[in-house]
């Protein structure tokens, strides 16, 4: 009974990280209509990517133990992602928003420093966190190139319901100049690890939890 009550539990968690992360992330394309604030934006979704990306993808690697999960967990973001965009994309939205699977570059360096590290818990934490969060606003960059020009985007699909006080007038502060990515990297490498700490530590729980 046991086992099938900490089976079961699992499952639930996988399903509810999951989720959670996709819809966390799944506004991620959203920065192209924003053009005055594209970069702003782009750093603080690389970031929550980065975070969602790495708490469940070691939860999930912990759990099994097994080098290559992390990368499965990413591919069910990115499929979940596909699907949600699917149904966005069918009311009329631009669907070039989060096609490119950014994930599983990042994810598969999770599971390589696990792998290499010979499932070292601490060094998957330190090693696989700053992996993670170095590299996602990088691959990130990739989606933003791909994806359409944002006037050209925001004429085609235009937002006549927008109120008048939330016309956008072109606000000239609060924009990075420097780079984006490396914002984003920059701190994704230390919030990444603390995240992948977590991922460790819910692993645990479950366990608690069960026993």
């Amino acid at each position: 009974v046991m086992v099938w009550l900490r089976r079961c539990t699992h499952y639930l968690f996988i399903v509810v990280v999951a989720v959670n992360s996709t819809l966390l992330t799944i506004n991620a394309g959203d920065y192209i209509f924003y053009t005055d604030w594209a970069r702003t934006s782009f750093t603080v979704f690389s970031i929550s990517q980065t975070l969602m990306l790495v708490v469940g993808a070691t939860y999930y690697l912990t759990f099994t133990g097994v080098p290559g999960t992390a990368t499965y967990y990413g591919l069910i973001m990115t499929v979940y992602t596909w699907v949600a965009k699917g149904a966005w994309f069918a009311l009329g939205y631009p669907y070039d928003f989060i096609v490119t699977p950014i994930w599983l570059p990042s994810a598969m360096l999770l599971d390589l420093a696990y792998w290499a590290t010979k499932r070292n818990k601490h060094s998957l934490i330190l090693f696989g966190g700053v992996l993670v969060g170095m590299s996602l606003p990088l691959f990130n960059m990739v989606n933003l190139i791909t994806v359409a020009d944002p006037l050209e985007t925001a004429f085609k699909y235009p937002r006549p319901t927008l109120p008048p006080y939330m016309t956008p007038i072109e606000p000239q502060v609060g924009k990075f100049y420097n780079s984006p990515v490396a914002l984003g990297a920059g701190a994704g490498a230390v919030l990444a690890c603390t995240f992948a700490a977590l991922g460790c530590k819910l692993n645990t729980w479950t366990y608690r939890w069960m026993a």
